[in-house]
């Protein structure tokens, strides 16, 4: 089968396409023929060799969350289950290839109405966008700020947050970024990139209730002070390359909370079976911005650490 090897850390480069032997299901797993992957920036610093949740290492293939048909099931599995549509994450190995061996226990059915390409975009980043509102304990008429607001994670923010009756404030760098966040509903936006962003921010709301802190560094705290008495700050990304790294004693002295999460295996897999009822009852809509074909996955980690794309990016492997 074609698929994309690491064989050392690195920049983009080092993703190289070539043949690898088609994987076979052990017990308790299925063979995916997968259409499609996708791919987070936590997989671009993962290439980097930088620290993280993935623990493989080269020479292997990676890739963490696919989407596709089962093609076979080893011994234990259920047969009834070859033919259907299904998305899995696969602990950062094996994703980026025309076949993927996957735990069965951890796939997800894709319901009618759902788009294959649009269930995988919804596998990591709509997880995550679930889980992190539900943790901020939103009340309708709470302003909401929302960092990285046109990326993939930031653009079903934007939609849940609206959805739940928030006022949303969607920040991102550069015109194309803020104009997709006014488009998904946000009622107000700013460039983080432009001096005194925060000033308008004020003009607009007064301040916020809720930060949803997907970039770190001066960005997010900038954005923390931004909050008053009753404030929840959140933080779950460091697009920047560093966390914002607010000060508990400090956040306790002005009343905001820094929120933290707590999650298990069978809570992952219900936030992402809630964004898929979501997104299949058509209250959701995944922004596929950038899709690439296999061989070009150096390409597409190329766009996403250069700050190139909007929403999700993803690899069309046999779409």
């Amino acid at each position: 089968m074609r698929a994309v090897w690491l064989k050392e850390f690195g920049g983009p480069e080092v993703l190289v396409e070539g043949e690898a032997p088609d994987p076979v299901a052990g017990p308790g797993q299925v063979v995916v023929d997968v259409a499609y992957a996708n791919i987070t920036f936590v997989e671009t610093q993962f290439r980097r060799g930088l620290p993280g949740p993935f623990k493989a290492k080269p020479p292997m293939i990676p890739g963490n969350g696919v989407g596709g048909v089962v093609a076979e099931v080893g011994e234990g599995v259920d047969p009834a289950i070859v033919g259907k549509r299904v998305i899995s994450s696969l602990r950062g190995e094996g994703g980026y290839a025309e076949k993927a061996v996957v735990d069965a226990a951890s796939l997800i059915e894709v319901p009618d109405g759902l788009a294959l390409d649009d269930a995988v975009a919804l596998l990591a980043d709509g997880r995550t966008a679930t889980m992190m509102l539900a943790a901020v304990k939103p009340k309708s008429g709470e302003r909401i700020l929302i960092e990285a607001a046109a990326g993939g994670v930031g653009t079903l923010l934007v939609q849940l947050a609206k959805a739940a009756g928030l006022t949303v404030v969607g920040a991102a760098g550069g015109e194309r970024k803020t104009a997709l966040a006014a488009e998904l509903g946000a009622d107000h936006v700013v460039d983080y990139t432009e001096i005194g962003w925060a000033d308008r921010v004020r003009e607009a709301v007064g301040g916020v209730d809720i930060v949803m802190d997907a970039v770190g560094g001066a960005v997010g705290r900038v954005a923390f002070e931004l909050l008053g008495e009753g404030g929840r700050i959140i933080n779950f990304g460091l697009a920047s390359g560093e966390w914002a790294g607010i000060d508990p004693e400090t956040a306790a002295g002005r009343g905001v909370t820094i929120v933290e999460t707590a999650f298990t295996p069978e809570l992952l897999r219900g936030y992402a079976e809630s964004a898929l009822a979501e997104g299949a009852a058509g209250r959701l809509r995944p922004v596929i911005g950038q899709r690439f074909p296999l061989d070009r996955a150096a390409d597409a980690h190329a766009a996403i650490e250069t700050r190139a794309t909007v929403g999700k990016t993803l690899l069309e492997v046999n779409p």
